[in-house]
């Protein structure tokens, strides 16, 4: 099966397909035909590539804007766009301001003044950048806002400007049930003492304590009214278990309620021997088989724990760091290779030093060799402006730590599916 018949995405292997995913390859490829890669950049900002809001691409995208040499003009144009090309676009732009891009900086103000989005823009751009750069936007924010049809929620710029702002309604605080000794709390998950507070409220107490064995038995009656999901809270709270919970995890694991049963599962893999090795395996197998782009990760970490014991999961694990459109997934791929299989992960290393994603960036500061390319890229980062704090200082500790002479640098292109020979 192709990712064609799964997916809308480019193939994984293409500059397209690359950048889509936000891959240090794409970056790399990128940099050496800016004219092939410039309208796939552009593409990124104009489309919302991302598998879901959790995986990154502004500081990407800004990256490769910069480093290419690209006009920001196409960029701007997206801010008259709708919402989400608006917001995507000023993400990159206010990136490529702090770069020192007059262009970006003088385009995200005029939209403040006169743009539809204007309110989302001046939020965004007050969180990253300096005050001098805003604050005297302060009379158009204030002529402006009496025309939206609501005040805004958030508290900043506008009580900086003196704007009211609309407060969220939390609802009902949730009851401090501090006070209550672990049996009342049992009582309360029970349905005994309903007037203590919500059962809700007392599996949060429960997550913050030591474990409580009590709430074993309770487990599988706290469920939504639907019967389809467990309580919020009762996850982490019998996280706090740990391996007590095992003895009962092996029923829920078998029982016909599927929350329940993959809560069993999850127990189960969490705290069981070499046992599990097979069941783990086969999950990642299967969800390979189904493309399950959501979810891989967390078995990937349970796989890590066993260490070489674990080899099975190798290929599959592989393909999953290729291929997934799920970049905030793909740093525990690299993590999970580098405790069951180390071998071989120079390049996957260095190349994640141009991930999307920061925890991937920071896995290749931390563990990329020492080639002349390496610590160039290093040093980039280092210097970089539109970089987050933890990968700049991470960066400079690496490169303050590095004493050793470099060794070749490798053609990350053309070494690819020398160094990965699962590259297909």
């Amino acid at each position: 099966m192709s990712d064609d018949d799964v997916m809308p995405y480019a193939r994984f292997d293409s500059v397209e397909g690359l950048l889509q995913r936000g891959r240090g390859l794409g970056a790399v490829r990128a940099l050496r035909d800016p004219l092939e890669a410039a309208p796939f950049v552009y593409d990124g900002i104009r489309r919302d590539w991302r598998w879901d809001g959790f995986d990154d691409r502004a500081c990407y995208l800004a990256g490769l804007v910069g480093d290419l040499g690209l006009s920001p003009a196409p960029v701007v144009e997206l801010l008259a766009g709708d919402e989400g090309q608006c917001r995507r676009a000023a993400e990159v732009l206010e990136l490529l301001a702090l770069d020192d891009c007059d262009e970006a900086r003088e385009a995200l103000r005029s939209h403040v003044r006169e743009g539809a989005h204007w309110v989302s823009v001046l939020e965004s751009v007050s969180r990253l950048w300096p005050l001098e750069w805003w604050e005297d936007l302060g009379e158009a924010a204030r002529a402006r806002i009496s025309g939206e049809p609501e005040p805004p929620w958030f508290t900043e710029p506008w009580t900086h400007f003196g704007i009211e702002v609309q407060r969220h309604d939390p609802g009902p605080p949730p009851h401090d049930l501090t006070g209550l000794a672990d049996d009342e709390l049992l009582n309360l998950l029970a349905g005994s003492r309903p007037e203590a507070g919500s059962r809700v409220d007392a599996l949060r107490e429960l997550s913050r304590r030591d474990p409580v064995e009590g709430l074993i038995p309770l487990v599988p009656s706290l469920v939504t009214p639907d019967g389809c999901r467990p309580l919020p809270w009762l996850r982490r709270a019998v996280d706090r278990l740990g391996a007590l919970a095992v003895p009962a995890a092996r029923w829920w694991a078998d029982d016909e309620r599927e929350w329940l049963a993959r809560l069993g599962s999850d127990v189960l893999s969490d705290h069981l021997g070499s046992e599990v090795i097979p069941v783990l395996v086969a999950e990642l197998a299967d969800q390979w088989r189904n493309r399950a782009w959501c979810g891989p990760e967390a078995t990937a970490r349970r796989l890590a724990r066993f260490g070489p014991a674990a080899s099975g999961a190798v290929a599959d694990l592989r393909r999953f760091w290729l291929h997934t459109p799920h970049s905030y997934e793909r740093a525990g791929y690299l993590e999970a290779l580098a405790a069951i299989d180390p071998g071989g992960l120079d390049y996957t290393h260095t190349e994640s030093l141009w991930d999307c994603e920061e925890r991937a960036r920071l896995l290749g500061i931390a563990h990329a060799p020492d080639h002349p390319e390496t610590l160039e890229r290093i040093t980039a980062l280092c210097n970089d402006p539109m970089e987050t704090p933890d990968v700049r200082a991470d960066a400079e500790a690496r490169l303050a730590a590095t004493t050793t002479p470099c060794l070749p640098s490798p053609d990350l292109d053309s070494q690819g599916p020398r160094c990965l020979p699962y590259y297909s």
